[in-house]
């Protein structure tokens, strides 16, 4: 017993709405469910639990977690609840659930998946959850990402070492993998992420979370050095696909976690520039729910947390993710500069050193896709930056190859929503019908969040009978949101 306070449980116990009584009572019949009749919770002990710090035993940590859980509507874990593996951290330890020590990522990351996994989302999305600010992520993360990663392969390596406490992670039985197993993970990771290009996140989310926890399990294990780092790339790609699938699918606070685990384990295998990416991707989510100003807090940690040995390529990416940021802040001055920064990345990229998985999927169709949602998005701001962003999304969409069918329908939308701001509703209305063709083919809700916004700039031409049946089409292809109208969505 710690005579302190547990902050984290408190504040979720807040959350929840239960009295302790009640609380008390869920334990014990939800430990029932789980196997453990015996266990026999009261009220007294849920206080000393809140209110001195005490740590019970298992299984209740993990019986909680998954009360809270499902009363929530959002992964929480036994870290989040304050319950450390160890005992309590610390003075110097994060509490915030964003940052934890090196040799903590597999536990939290299997512990998160493993929740994941178990979680039925179907009445309860978004239901209680809510963002990490993105100046706080930033604060969090800052120092522990440009520190020296405490890599596993600093230790020394003795065959049929496990790591310590592999066996309460609710996985398999740690077991050594080899090289020939890890090529195949690795393909793994890039069929997930072909067919999350083409069909959005809904679809494969559960089996890359599935495969992110399979992972969890074999980094319990103290590989060779140069087989961990490999397992920890794997564990940072199917992290990111992760997250990207669950932010398309609106799990945005699910999609955050696991951003940031992609984050530590790129550190954790000593790759700076797939962390500084794997955050780039959560700063893409804050400008999608309209937070520039957090995305642009984030896009300075993942810029400077990247390191020297980022290739030109990805620092062009980066650059275009921070200017989009600018230009929905109407910010046309900084995000012109922003963006010819990275057109010079992009081409002094000679290619001689082949990029990593995670970036070939950034070529000069995605550059100039970046460009035309920057430029579109500015445009809400300055209306004359429509002219430019249709010339972007021209060209992103002559470039487009194969299997990139989302992309090819954020271009559409791009191009539309342009020419509606440039007041050339016959030119919108063709594009916005070739989005509409394969639409309802992925399962992404950041189309239809983009398309929602696209609708709201056909407002001023609704009394043309064209653009009123392109106005019921659309209509007809969004889902129903709880009686939300067609307007309402997220900032594009």
């Amino acid at each position: 017993m710690t005579r302190e306070p547990n902050t984290r449980l408190s504040d979720l116990f807040g959350l929840a709405g239960w009295s302790k009584g009640e609380l008390a009572r869920l334990v014990n019949r939800q430990a029932a469910a789980m196997g453990h009749p015996q266990l026999a919770t009261d009220t007294s002990r849920v206080r000393r639990w809140i209110e001195t710090g005490e740590t019970p035993r298992d299984p209740v940590p993990k019986v909680l977690a998954a009360l809270f859980t499902e009363r929530l509507g959002r992964v929480v874990t036994i870290e989040d609840l304050g319950f450390g593996r160890h005992g309590r951290a610390g003075k110097g330890q994060a509490h915030d659930g964003l940052s934890w020590a090196p040799g903590r990522t597999a536990q939290v990351l299997t512990e998160f998946t493993g929740m994941d996994l178990m979680f039925n989302r179907r009445s309860l999305v978004g239901a209680g959850a809510a963002l990490t600010a993105g100046s706080v992520l930033s604060s969090a993360m800052y120092d522990w990402l440009h520190a020296d990663p405490a890599l596993s392969t600093d230790a020394p390596f003795h065959p049929g070492s496990h790591a310590a406490d592999h066996a309460s992670f609710d996985r398999y039985e740690a077991a050594p993998v080899g090289s020939a197993e890890i090529e195949a993970l690795e393909k793994s990771v890039d069929i997930f992420r072909a067919w999350d290009a083409s069909r959005g996140g809904g679809l494969q989310r559960k089996a890359v979370v599935g495969q992110l926890n399979e992972v969890g399990g074999m980094l319990a294990y103290h590989h060779p050095p140069h087989l961990q780092r490999r397992l920890w790339g794997v564990a940072a790609n199917l992290a990111v696909l992760a997250g990207w699938m669950s932010h398309d699918v609106g799990l945005e606070p699910t999609a955050q976690k696991y951003f940031v685990i992609a984050a530590h384990a790129a550190r954790e295998g000593g790759d700076r520039p797939r962390a500084g990416e794997a955050l780039s991707r959560a700063a893409r989510q804050m400008v999608h729910l309209g937070r520039p100003d957090e995305a642009l807090d984030l896009m300075k940690l993942a810029k400077s947390g990247s390191g020297e040995e980022a290739l030109p390529r990805t620092r062009a990416m980066l650059h275009t993710i921070e200017a989009w940021a600018q230009a929905s802040m109407g910010r046309g001055q900084a995000m012109r500069r922003t963006l010819g920064e990275a057109e010079e990345l992009f081409v002094s990229d000679k290619g001689d050193v082949p990029p990593p998985s995670w970036m070939q999927m950034f070529d000069e169709a995605d550059l100039h896709g970046m460009q035309a949602l920057a430029y579109r998005t500015l445009a809400e701001h300055e209306p004359g930056a429509a002219v430019v962003a249709q010339h972007h999304a021209k060209e992103a969409l002559r470039l487009r190859v194969g299997g990139r069918e989302r992309s090819q329908i954020f271009d559409h939308i791009s191009m539309a929503s342009a020419c509606f701001i440039d007041d050339e509703p016959e030119k919108g209305d063709r594009y916005a019908r070739l989005a509409l063709v394969t639409i309802g083919e992925t399962s992404s809700l950041r189309t239809w969040d983009r398309l929602r916004e696209m609708y709201r700039l056909t407002g001023q031409y609704a009394s043309q009978a064209q653009i009123r049946n392109l106005r019921e089409e659309i209509k007809e292809a969004l889902p129903h949101r709880g009686g939300e109208g067609p307007e309402r969505g997220a900032t594009v």
